[in-house]
């Protein structure tokens, strides 16, 4: 990102980028930022966008052709067009001879970097990865936004809003603007305000509801089972995230026990580093066998409620009943 912000700064810019990755919140900064630097205001005659797998290549190259219109220069931003995968070999051969008024701006989630079309983009202009980020930056991002409001949160309460919230860029830019406002007369964000007005993500209701069977504590994991339930969260999804969060946390145990850390164990379970800390402590509650048994019992609920055995609120309220009300007695 330090050579985007560069190119800003100096105004002195490549003809074409790749910028991909799961990171949308900064690829659409970086995509507006661009914009703006690179066409006067309101220049609409200069500037075409292209979204989907549908993008017409030769549609593109004859515009890519015209000169721009009393400008400087000529940009084409295209999004999740799947060039980079496929059907990208035409703009690939043109890129190399593109006229020098031209400029293409790409944004993908996922590229090939074996295709012709990344190879060209990487000889003629710049390509960078804005994937998940971590923990440390995530932290530094939101205390500065707090820092320009004029105001303070604390570190721990920084973790905890993190962990309510979760790690995608767009939506802690919501809940912090919520957050701005509620403490719009003071000058700390505190731990009730985040309780206050930030809406926690489903999978972290998840999260807790699985900590709550692990502290054998049913009362809690059933109402949060019911505070599912009245944000209209469909029983089987519910059954279906449950299943899924214990069968991250066998393979999260099962790392542990070859002895990784968090950041192997990040990438070998495809978690974000953040959360990945957060299973490791879960884990460590539950026994390997216990997680084993769980997941069967679950699919085993799946299949009971597809084939009219059960109705699928009740299967998830036995399903927590049984794992929140029993002892461990299981053997590793």
């Amino acid at each position: 990102m330090k050579s985007l912000n560069e190119d800003l700064k100096t105004g002195q810019f490549k003809q074409v980028y790749l910028l991909y990755g799961e990171e949308g919140y900064l690829k659409k900064q970086y995509k507006e930022r661009f914009i703006k630097a690179m066409l006067p205001e309101g220049d609409t005659m200069n500037y075409a966008f292209y979204e989907g797998k549908g993008t017409d290549v030769k549609e593109v190259i004859d515009l890519a052709q015209t000169l721009p219109f009393f400008a400087q220069r000529r940009l084409i931003v295209f999004e999740d067009t799947g060039f980079f995968k496929s059907a990208g070999g035409d703009l690939a051969d043109y890129i190399k001879d593109m006229p020098e008024t031209t400029y293409f701006i790409f944004l993908e989630n996922e590229v090939d970097k074996r295709s012709r079309l990344y190879k060209a983009v990487k000889a003629k202009g710049r390509i960078v990865e804005l994937s998940t980020q971590d923990e440390a930056t995530l932290k530094r991002w939101i205390q500065g936004i707090v820092r320009r409001e004029k105001k303070q949160m604390p570190e721990a309460d920084t973790v905890y809003f993190l962990g309510k919230v979760g790690t995608d860029m767009e939506n802690i830019q919501r809940e912090l603007e919520k957050l701005v406002c509620y403490a719009i007369d003071r000058e700390s964000i505190t731990r009730e305000d985040i309780d206050a007005v930030c809406v926690t993500q489903i999978s972290n209701h998840i999260f807790d509801m699985v900590d709550a069977v692990a502290d054998r504590n049913q009362r809690r994991a059933l109402d949060l089972y019911y505070g599912l339930l009245a944000l209209k969260e469909p029983p089987m999804r519910i059954l279906f995230l449950l299943i899924r969060q214990y069968r991250i946390l066998f393979h999260v145990k099962a790392l542990l026990r070859q002895g990784y850390g968090r950041r192997e164990i990040a990438s070998k379970a495809g978690l974000h580093p953040f959360a990945a800390g957060k299973y490791m402590d879960q884990a460590k509650r539950f026994k390997a066998a216990e997680l084993k048994e769980v997941m069967e019992d679950g699919a085993d609920m799946e299949h009971r409620v597809k084939t009219g055995l059960l109705t699928d609120s009740l299967a998830v309220e036995l399903f927590i009943v049984k794992y929140s009300g029993k002892a461990q007695v299981l053997e590793e």
